[in-house]
Formats: structure tokens, sequence, C-alpha cells
């Protein structure tokens, strides 16, 4: 497997409602075999009562949708107090970091949250705006 791409809610909200950027960089990843994923606290976050339903299934059907476990959560919170972080702002950003730092390489995270993110992965994971 040649690597992972991880969105995060905006991500994949913008893969939601079909923004083309994003459409074409989840297709461009799936045509290369780079696993498109997320995780389940981020299809929460990302959930809107503006898309469809099954929109949303037919999205989420398509990428890979990491559970969060107790072992990431503590992944999570060591990301956290590593970093000096805490509380709800941080806590979901923490998640798809820990996924990110254990996901098959070379993995990309596309994030409206560029500082935080890069904070929580490090310098092994690249990330880009969302």
């Amino acid at each position: 497997m040649p690597g992972t791409l991880l969105l995060d809610s905006e991500g994949l909200s913008k893969l939601y409602l079909k923004d083309r950027t994003v459409l074409a960089l989840v297709q461009a990843a799936s045509e290369e075999g780079i696993r498109v994923a997320t995780t389940a606290m981020t299809t929460i976050e990302a959930d809107d009562d503006r898309i469809h339903p099954a929109r949303i299934r037919w999205v989420l059907s398509r990428i890979d949708v990491h559970d969060v476990t107790k072992s990431v959560t503590d992944q999570a919170a060591a990301l956290l107090r590593d970093h000096h972080l805490s509380g709800h702002k941080y806590a979901i950003d923490a998640v798809l970091a820990a996924i990110a730092r254990s996901a098959p390489r070379p993995v990309t995270v596309l994030t409206s949250d560029l500082e935080d993110i890069s904070l929580l992965c490090g310098p092994a994971v690249e990330v880009i705006k969302a």
C-alpha cells in the first residue's frame, strides 16, 4: 500500500459537498492506490444537515473510517500532554494525528487547521490545506 490520505472535518465536508479540488485530490489518490481515510470522530464533526444522509453514507462507504479505540485515545492523550494542549478544542485533532502517525506511509493530512495538525502529527506527516 503506497500511503494514506487522511481527511479532517473540513476535507471530509468538502468531499461531501463535491468540492472540485478535494474530489480531484481524492480521485487521484485512489487511482494511485493511496488509501483515503478519516476517523469515526471526524465523521461526527463533519456531519451537516445541509448534506443528504444518503450522500454521507455513499462517501463513507468509499473511504476507510478508523475506529476510535482505547489505544488511539491513549495515543491522542499522550500527544496532547506532550504539546501542553488540552480540552475539546484539540481532542478530535489529536485523534486524527494519532491515526496519521500510525497509518501506512507516506501520510498526507488534508486539513483546515495546518498549525495544530502539523504540531500534533510531527514532521513525518505532510499536512496540506483543505
